[in-house]
Protein backbone atom coordinates (compact mmCIF):
# COMPACT_ATOMS: atom_id res chain seq x y z
CA UNK A 1 0.00 0.00 0.00
CA UNK A 2 0.76 3.19 -0.81
CA UNK A 3 -0.74 6.55 0.96
CA UNK A 4 -0.28 9.43 -1.13
CA UNK A 5 -1.61 13.14 0.37
CA UNK A 6 -1.21 16.12 -2.08
CA UNK A 7 -1.02 20.17 -1.01
CA UNK A 8 -0.12 23.72 -2.10
CA UNK A 9 -3.38 24.28 -4.27
CA UNK A 10 -5.81 27.27 -4.38
CA UNK A 11 -6.16 30.31 -6.26
CA UNK A 12 -2.95 32.00 -8.44
CA UNK A 13 -3.37 34.51 -10.79
CA UNK A 14 -2.05 34.09 -14.73
CA UNK A 15 1.52 34.91 -14.50
CA UNK A 16 2.20 34.22 -11.04
CA UNK A 17 3.63 31.07 -9.45
CA UNK A 18 2.11 27.76 -7.05
CA UNK A 19 3.83 24.41 -5.92
CA UNK A 20 2.27 21.65 -5.45
CA UNK A 21 3.62 18.41 -2.90
CA UNK A 22 2.64 15.15 -2.86
CA UNK A 23 3.97 13.34 0.46
CA UNK A 24 4.29 9.99 -0.01
CA UNK A 25 4.52 7.19 2.45
CA UNK A 26 4.16 3.52 3.22
CA UNK A 27 5.33 0.86 0.86
CA UNK A 28 7.57 3.41 -1.62
CA UNK A 29 10.46 1.29 -2.38
CA UNK A 30 7.78 -0.72 -4.78
CA UNK A 31 6.86 2.63 -6.85
CA UNK A 32 8.57 2.62 -10.26
CA UNK A 33 6.80 6.14 -11.64
CA UNK A 34 5.28 9.37 -10.23
CA UNK A 35 3.45 12.08 -11.89
CA UNK A 36 0.72 14.60 -11.50
CA UNK A 37 -2.72 14.26 -13.27
CA UNK A 38 -5.47 16.84 -13.80
CA UNK A 39 -8.83 16.44 -14.51
CA UNK A 40 -11.33 20.01 -15.73
CA UNK A 41 -14.89 20.47 -15.23
CA UNK A 42 -16.27 18.17 -18.07
CA UNK A 43 -12.66 16.81 -19.38
CA UNK A 44 -11.20 13.86 -19.13
CA UNK A 45 -8.23 13.42 -16.41
CA UNK A 46 -4.55 13.86 -18.49
CA UNK A 47 -1.50 13.36 -17.62
CA UNK A 48 0.75 16.63 -16.73
CA UNK A 49 4.50 15.56 -15.89
CA UNK A 50 5.77 11.97 -14.99
CA UNK A 51 9.68 10.72 -13.66
CA UNK A 52 10.32 7.90 -13.17
CA UNK A 53 12.92 5.98 -10.51
CA UNK A 54 15.59 6.69 -12.41
CA UNK A 55 14.80 10.21 -12.65
CA UNK A 56 13.59 10.86 -16.33
CA UNK A 57 10.59 13.28 -16.60
CA UNK A 58 8.43 13.76 -19.06
CA UNK A 59 5.52 16.68 -19.62
CA UNK A 60 2.80 17.48 -21.69
CA UNK A 61 2.82 19.92 -24.20
CA UNK A 62 1.00 22.42 -22.68
CA UNK A 63 3.11 23.04 -19.62
CA UNK A 64 6.56 22.35 -21.04
CA UNK A 65 8.90 25.14 -19.79
CA UNK A 66 5.85 26.24 -17.37
CA UNK A 67 5.86 23.30 -15.00
CA UNK A 68 8.57 21.30 -13.66
CA UNK A 69 8.18 18.78 -11.46
CA UNK A 70 10.69 17.27 -9.06
CA UNK A 71 11.47 14.37 -6.29
CA UNK A 72 12.93 14.84 -2.47
CA UNK A 73 13.80 11.14 -1.86
CA UNK A 74 14.70 12.49 1.53
CA UNK A 75 11.38 14.04 2.18
CA UNK A 76 9.26 11.48 0.06
CA UNK A 77 7.92 13.77 -1.70
CA UNK A 78 6.76 15.07 -5.24
CA UNK A 79 6.26 18.43 -6.25
CA UNK A 80 5.10 20.07 -9.49
CA UNK A 81 5.98 23.61 -9.49
CA UNK A 82 3.64 25.74 -11.82
CA UNK A 83 4.94 29.09 -12.97
CA UNK A 84 3.16 31.33 -15.43
CA UNK A 85 0.08 29.58 -14.78
CA UNK A 86 -2.32 30.27 -17.36
CA UNK A 87 -6.79 30.42 -17.16
CA UNK A 88 -6.84 26.80 -18.84
CA UNK A 89 -4.48 25.37 -16.09
CA UNK A 90 -7.25 24.85 -13.84
CA UNK A 91 -8.44 21.70 -12.55
CA UNK A 92 -8.10 19.54 -9.76
CA UNK A 93 -4.35 18.25 -9.53
CA UNK A 94 -3.83 14.66 -8.68
CA UNK A 95 -0.51 12.82 -7.66
CA UNK A 96 -0.38 9.27 -8.73
CA UNK A 97 1.98 6.65 -7.71
CA UNK A 98 2.56 3.08 -10.35
CA UNK A 99 3.88 0.46 -8.53
CA UNK A 100 5.41 -3.00 -9.06
CA UNK A 101 5.38 -5.33 -6.44
CA UNK A 102 5.58 -9.27 -6.13
CA UNK A 103 4.44 -9.39 -9.88
CA UNK A 104 1.76 -7.08 -8.97
CA UNK A 105 1.10 -3.94 -10.86
CA UNK A 106 -1.26 -0.92 -8.93
CA UNK A 107 -1.34 2.64 -8.81
CA UNK A 108 -2.38 5.01 -6.43
CA UNK A 109 -3.85 8.47 -6.26
CA UNK A 110 -3.91 10.95 -3.62
CA UNK A 111 -7.19 13.00 -2.89
CA UNK A 112 -6.69 16.00 -5.54
CA UNK A 113 -6.09 19.47 -4.98
CA UNK A 114 -8.07 22.24 -6.75
CA UNK A 115 -5.87 24.77 -8.50
CA UNK A 116 -7.79 27.48 -10.01
CA UNK A 117 -5.91 30.20 -12.23
CA UNK A 118 -7.82 33.73 -12.41
CA UNK A 119 -7.48 37.41 -11.98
Amino acid sequence: QVQLVESGGGLVQPGGSLRLSCTFSGSIFSIYAMGWYRQAPGKQRELVAAITSGGATNYVDSVKGRFTLSRDNAKNTLYLQMNSPKPEDTAVYYCNAETYNSGTLKGYWGQGTQVTVSS
